[in-house]
C-alpha cells in the first residue's frame, strides 16, 4: 500500500490538476488509486471543488468524510477559515482518515492546501503535516515567470524536514511563458528528483496522465 504527500510551490498552480492526472495514470496502470485532500478551504453547495475532483478522478470510492477531514466554509487561508469556525485542524483525525484510506487502495495521494508551509492550526502547518505522514513528497511546480525560485525554496524546505522527494511534475499554468523548456531544462538540472512529467495547458487531467510517469 503506497502513499504520497502532494505538495506546490504556491497556491493556484495546479495541485488537483496534476494529483488527478496522477490517479488517471495509476487506475491506467491497474491500481486501485485514491484521492485525498485532508484540508480544504472554499465551499459551494457544501462542497469543495477540489475534493469533488479528486473523487471523481479516484478508482475507488470512499466517504468524503475520509476524503476531506476538514471541509471550512471560507475560502481563506485554512487557519483563520477554522477559527471563523470556532475549530482547530488536528493532525489525528487526518492520520485516522488516511489510516482508512490506505486500506481500501494501492496507492493514496494526499494533497496539501496552498504551498508547503500554509498555516494550520495549533499543531503546526502544511510542512509539519506531510512531516508527521512521514510521506514521500511528489512537488507540482507551476511554469511561470519566478518558478525556478519558488521550487528550489520548496524542494529546499521539503529536505529540512528530512522528507524524500518522490519526483515532480511540471504545470503549465502560463501558456505564453518565455523559455519555457529552458526553465523546465534548468528544473531538471537542479531538483533532486526525477521529472515525472510536464502537464500542458488547457488539457484535461484524463488525457494528460498519458504524459506522466509512475513514481
Amino acid at each position: 500500500m503506497s502513499a504520497y504527500f502532494i505538495t506546490g510551490t504556491d497556491t493556484g498552480i495546479g495541485k488537483t490538476h496534476a494529483t488527478c492526472a496522477l490517479l488517471h495514470r495509476y487506475a491506467a496502470a491497474g491500481c486501485r488509486a485514491l484521492g485525498m485532500k485532508p484540508v480544504a478551504a472554499g465551499l459551494e453547495a457544501g462542497a469543495n471543488e477540489d475534493v469533488t475532483c479528486l473523487m471523481a478522478a479516484s478508482s475507488v470510492s470512499a466517504p468524503m468524510a475520509w476524503v476531506n477531514p476538514y471541509a471550512l466554509q471560507s475560502a481563506i487561508a485554512p487557519h483563520l477559515a477554522a477559527a471563523e469556525e470556532g475549530r482547530d485542524i488536528r493532525f489525528a483525525p487526518i492520520h485516522e482518515a488516511l489510516g482508512h484510506l490506505r486500506s481500501l487502495a494501492d496507492v493514496v495521494l494526499v494533497e496539501g492546501v496552498g504551498g508547503f508551509r500554509v498555516p494550520l492550526g495549533p499543531e503546526g502547518d502544511s510542512a509539519d503535516l506531510a512531516q508527521t505522514l512521514g510521506l514521500p513528497v511528489i512537488l507540482v511546480v507551476g511554469l511561470r515567470l519566478g518558478c525556478i525560485n519558488h521550487a528550489l525554496l520548496t524542494v529546499e524546505a521539503i529536505r529540512q524536514r528530512g522528507l524524500a522527494i518522490a519526483g515532480w511534475i511540471g504545470n503549465g499554468i502560463d501558456p505564453a511563458m518565455s523559455h519555457r523548456e529552458e526553465n523546465i531544462a534548468t528544473l531538471t538540472g537542479l531538483i533532486p528528483a526525477p521529472l515525472l512529467g510536464v502537464l500542458p495547458h488547457g488539457r484535461e487531467p484524463a488525457a494528460a496522465a498519458a504524459l506522466l510517469w509512475l513514481p
